[in-house]
């Protein structure tokens, strides 16, 4: 006898998954204005955002364990486990790859970044926060659909998951560019390698956002 597919999203695992989207975004929004203080060097509380998403990466992963262990034994989930847990992997990584970010810029104590370069910075920021706030949404579409099995509103998830990938890709030509733009530039080697490196780091957090997607997509096939 086959589970509905609504009974593992009316459950605490799904609203914790909800609830961890949203502490993902939350932290998105910290690393906007933590990138926008860092690019343009007269910003002094670089750090006070740093703190921030490290304390909200530190919320995001009690609620992660929440999750993994207080699934009861016994529970008949209509997909397996482990697919239920490597989505919530893939949305925990797009955090792990923002603390990873501001990691880095941390490491090297001159701020800024040379301003023929900036815009393009800003760019690519933006563009790896906008697929962030399509996750969040789409895990509450999705949780939506568990609940009434509309045809639409399934569809309507699957339209923001295509949406994920069309964001994705767009931030992979705007990273390309950027890292194309640094080498054209005359700046010392350690200023290369620090921007490249900071560059693919912030673009590999719509990459996570789009396995999440697809993630989601596999889960509502089932």
């Amino acid at each position: 006898m086959r589970i509905p597919f609504m009974s593992l999203f009316i459950t605490p695992p799904f609203e914790g998954i909800q609830e961890h989207a949203e502490k993902v975004k939350e932290c998105a929004w910290t690393f906007q204005q933590a990138m926008e203080c860092y690019v343009i060097t007269q910003c002094k509380t670089f750090e006070e955002f740093r703190q921030e998403v490290i304390i909200l990466e530190t919320e995001a992963d009690a609620i992660k364990r929440r999750i993994r262990g207080h699934i009861p034994k016994g529970t008949l989930l209509p997909v397996d486990k482990f697919q239920l847990f490597r989505y919530l992997r893939e949305q925990d990584q797009v955090l792990d790859a923002v603390e990873d970010a501001l990691d880095w810029i941390s490491y090297r104590p001159e701020p800024g970044v040379p301003e023929e370069l900036q815009k393009d910075f800003f760019l690519l920021v933006d563009a790896t926060i906008e697929p962030i706030e399509e996750l969040a949404r789409m895990v509450a579409e999705a949780r939506k659909y568990f609940q009434n099995f509309s045809e639409k509103q399934r569809n309507r998830v699957k339209e923001i998951i295509r949406t994920l990938r069309k964001l994705e890709h767009e931030a992979d030509i705007l990273e390309d560019q950027l890292k194309r733009k640094v080498f054209e530039r005359a700046v010392d080697p350690v200023t290369v390698f620090h921007l490249i490196r900071l560059a693919e780091t912030i673009g590999s957090i719509s990459d996570h956002a789009e396995n999440a997607g697809d993630m989601m997509r596999a889960m509502l096939a089932r």
